[in-house]
């Protein structure tokens, strides 16, 4: 049997909920001050068409932000330089730290929601498999550096949620200056050789 495709009010209803929550998300204090019913009730739908379209509160949240996600793994895979095809493996990585900052500047309490609203490990989530995938496929390019693996977890600790909330929230670090520090670490990693033979202690 032929696939069934969504009816046109369901991806409508989708559509508007999606919307509707991320301006919630956008205008909110805390993300816990954004409910189900709240989401529902600006789309113009029941409660139960906002249930039926995403299962839960953390479903909703996820596909909000693989929504946003979206345009830069595009970008990574297809996109102009310097994140896309065709730039140094370097600069590609230092674009994508830079584009994974500021995607969680702009949407700081929907990236707050979906990091602080898991069960489990947060490393197992899906959105941030995404991430880690993203530059390790391009920490690969680079042949001298090593255990990219877990430089790829290490970069990407800076850019977590809570971190980048309290830097921006409490301290006020400007935005220019979040970017600067991240790229300097990131060359400071990326530029770094260690001595042959050394091993790790502890």
């Amino acid at each position: 049997m032929p696939e069934r495709r969504p009816r046109k009010d369901a991806v409508r209803n989708r559509e508007a909920l999606l919307a509707a929550a991320d301006a919630l998300f956008a205008r909110c204090e805390s993300p816990e001050d954004v409910t189900m019913a709240d989401v529902a009730a600006a789309a113009g739908v029941g409660k139960g068409t906002l249930f039926r379209a995403f299962g839960d509160r953390a479903g909703l949240i996820r596909a909000l932000y693989e929504a946003r996600l979206e345009p830069i793994g595009e970008a990574v895979e297809a996109g102009p330089p310097p994140l896309g095809p065709g730039a140094p493996p370097r600069e590609r990585v230092l674009a994508l730290l830079d584009a994974v900052l500021c995607f969680k500047l702009d949407n700081r309490r929907l990236a707050l929601a979906l990091e602080e609203g898991g069960s489990g490990s947060p490393y197992q989530a899906e959105h941030y498999g995404r991430w880690h995938g993203l530059l390790l496929a391009l920490l690969e390019q680079i042949p001298a550096l090593t255990d990219r693996d877990f430089t790829a977890h290490a970069l990407l600790a800076a850019t977590r949620a809570d971190l980048v909330e309290h830097l921006a929230g409490q301290e006020r670090v400007p935005r220019g200056r979040m970017r600067e520090q991240l790229a300097n670490l990131a060359i400071s990693i990326l530029v770094s050789d260690p001595p042959r033979g050394s091993t790790a202690e502890g």
